[in-house]
């Protein structure tokens, strides 16, 4: 077991848990390659610091902090595809949401590189872009987002700052999905770091306050992933659409995942009343390399030729 029930509770009670060593670093060290591939013709700023707040502002969200996104499925290598679906990921998130089946709606990587950007944010929540109501008070209709730390994230190489809600309860007020400007420095005062090194996973609500901060290291850089998960079957919340990415190699995914991980993105587990003669039949020829037997034998065991 990579998380305890210890783990759980502290996510449901603080919106914010931290666990080193949740990733191997032989799980991790392909990714890393894979980033490299990735990134390699983006801009990377002069690695100097880049600081374009205000005086007397903390910080605040703008376009060149989010330069280095890419969505699954990825152009590279299976591990990097598969590790947004690891089972561990999809246990623990089951134990966060109190769920039997849960769905993967978000898996995206992001790479910051020091002169960049000024990667400085003031506090806020990240629901906005999740729903189109707010966030669920039931644990199962709430989401939890990952962020998976590919390399050793310092103060100096823009660890995450975040408020319990404990303590933002206390200083906004139960319920509170915003921070008013008067406020922000009240939080700052009771922020805590997410530092920690590569291969660690940061768990988190989209109710939770959090602020991203600068890399000051000179040509540092900061890779990570944040993957969300949600209960199968909650319509309210959405980021990625996978079927919109149709033309990405999705192969990748199919051809070495088990179907475990395949029902987190949405396919019918072998057996599901989905699959009769004709889709078994169809799908696949769209994934010809797909080994399909389960799903095949299954169907066998229904009754179908």
């Amino acid at each position: 077991m990579r998380f305890t029930g210890e783990h759980i509770n502290q996510w449901r009670e603080d919106g914010f848990v931290l666990i080193p060593d949740f990733f191997e670093k032989d799980e991790i060290s392909p990714i890393l390659r894979d980033f490299d591939t990735l990134y390699r013709d983006r801009g990377r700023g002069d690695g100097t610091v880049l600081n374009v707040k205000k005086e007397g502002v903390i910080g605040a969200s703008h376009a060149k902090q989010f330069l280095n996104f890419d969505a699954l499925p990825y152009k590279a290598s299976s591990a990097i595809n598969l590790i947004s679906l690891h089972p561990a990921l999809i246990n623990f998130a089951r134990g966060l949401l109190g769920a039997d089946k849960v769905h993967l709606y978000q898996s995206h990587t992001w790479a910051k590189y020091t002169g960049e950007a000024d990667y400085e944010q003031a506090f806020h929540c990240d629901f906005g872009n999740h729903t189109l109501t707010v966030p669920a008070d039931e644990v199962a209709l709430r989401t939890v987002d990952f962020v998976i730390y590919l390399t050793d994230v310092t103060e100096e190489h823009g660890a995450l700052h975040y408020v319990t809600k404990p303590d933002s309860d206390e200083i906004l007020g139960p319920g509170a999905l915003a921070v008013p400007p008067e406020l922000q420095q009240a939080m700052k005062e009771r922020e805590r770091s997410a530092a920690s090194p590569a291969g660690t996973l940061l768990a988190h609500g989209i109710d939770t306050f959090h602020r991203g901060t600068n890399l000051t290291a000179i040509h540092g850089h900061r890779f990570t992933m944040t993957v969300g998960y949600k209960t199968a079957g909650n319509d309210m919340i959405g980021f990625h659409t996978w079927q919109m990415a149709a033309d990405r190699p999705w192969h990748l995914i199919f051809n070495n995942a088990n179907a475990d991980q395949l029902a987190c993105l949405g396919v019918p587990l072998p057996g599901e009343r989905f699959w009769t003669e004709r889709t078994l039949r169809l799908t696949q020829t769209r994934w010809p390399d797909w080994n399909m037997k389960e799903y095949f034998e299954a169907g066998q065991t229904r009754g179908l030729s």
